[in-house]
């Protein structure tokens, strides 16, 4: 195992920067997941990483050693792809083993890695089996196992549950998290699945047009966005972002939805909005709270009333979309609560809980 440094990483095609100058440390043993939206340099990233794709400027180094100019076979990094990769005439074993065999490693040496792989995967009874008679999950574990069994410093993980159905992916997730519970490997993993992100990464590096928007653990990015880039991306439902007016007398301020529709702020958050007119306001769903319009206010908080655009049931929980003044918001209701289209609710939420940000920067107002 090792630790993992990008030092002022820059990724050019041509005159055309894909990756702007990242700096990023990956301790020894931590689960790192990559996350974004297409095209914001996060596979890129990865493969810089794995040697598939030449540095522009900066240094990558792997524990003590910078392999900027190493082939990947000398990186001792072990890849996990998209597309399993796996040889379709070779058996399990074989597929498992085709590494070993190319390093010349001792024929016992060998049934033994791959069986103690094929123990932790799952994959005992299938050792003589093709990939053409295996699902996609098994498929996937024996691209793991191959990976496995290089003791590698670093595992990499290109989007590796993308083909796969989301019953598939959620049993994947839990796998992974296994395996690296079990082995303890650095592990470096890229999605475009903020769900991914969120379940199996120690820290999350949210990414936007070949920089870091933010690093921190799930919970940080999440309670904690940066600016609204990151609000809007972590999470589901997505956070609501609304951009309203500021009125402000005596001291006292109020966030207004319409003429009629306004919250009151505390002294702490008029604190952070200072002497600003307009500022984008941020609510969880979850913590948006929807209710019948005559329902008795039995939560602490500030009402709004509002129009119910859609009810989507979700069985525990109903998910409300609801316009307020000339906004839409998206809140949630107890699950056997579902209104109808047009019907009168009351939206309830904890100012406290409430994310602010700069309307020009769109950067966080938290102090």
């Amino acid at each position: 195992m090792a630790e993992l440094t990008l030092k002022n990483v820059v990724k050019r095609y041509g005159n055309i920067e894909i990756v702007h100058g990242i700096n990023l440390d990956i301790k020894d043993g931590e689960f790192v997941v990559l996350v974004g939206p297409s095209g914001c340099g996060k596979s890129t990233t990865l493969r810089m990483i794995a040697g598939l794709e030449s540095l522009s400027s900066g240094t990558i180094s792997i524990g003590d050693r910078v392999v900027n100019t190493l082939e990947p076979k000398d990186r001792n990094i072990a890849m996990v792809f998209q597309n399993y990769a796996l040889y379709p005439h070779m058996t399990v074993f074989r597929n498992i083993a085709f590494g070993l065999h190319a390093a010349k490693l001792p024929k016992d040496a060998i049934d033994k890695k791959v069986r103690e792989a094929a123990k932790l995967l799952g994959l005992s009874e299938l050792l003589e089996r093709r990939p053409n008679e295996l699902s996609g999950g098994q498929r996937q574990r024996v691209a793991m196992g191959r990976a496995i069994v290089r003791d590698p410093t670093v595992f990499l993980f290109d989007e590796p549950l993308s083909n796969l159905d989301a019953q598939l992916r959620g049993q994947m997730r839990t796998e992974i998290k296994r395996l690296h519970q079990s082995i303890g490997t650095t592990i470096v993993y890229v999605t475009h699945d903020q769900v991914e992100a969120m379940t199996l990464a120690d820290r999350i590096v949210i990414m936007r047009d070949g920089r870091i928007e933010q690093v921190g653990t799930p919970l940080d990015v999440f309670h904690a966005p940066v600016s609204t880039f990151v609000a809007g991306f972590i999470g589901t439902p997505t956070m609501n972002l609304i951009a309203l007016p500021v009125r402000q007398s005596g001291g006292n301020a109020t966030l207004a939805f319409s003429d009629q529709d306004v919250l009151p702020l505390s002294t702490e958050v008029v604190r952070r909005i200072g002497n600003r007119d307009r500022v984008t306001v941020g609510i969880r769903p979850d913590d948006l709270v929807i209710t019948p319009a005559d329902a008795a206010r039995e939560r602490q908080g500030t009402r709004l009333e509002g129009t119910v655009v859609v009810a989507e049931p979700l069985g525990v929980t109903t998910q409300v979309i609801a316009r307020v003044g000339d906004h839409e918001l998206v809140g949630m209701a107890d699950g056997r609560f579902v209104p109808q289209a047009g019907a009168p609710v009351a939206l309830t939420c904890d100012v406290a809980r409430l994310h602010l940000f700069d309307p020009e920067t769109q950067r966080s107002l938290a102090s």
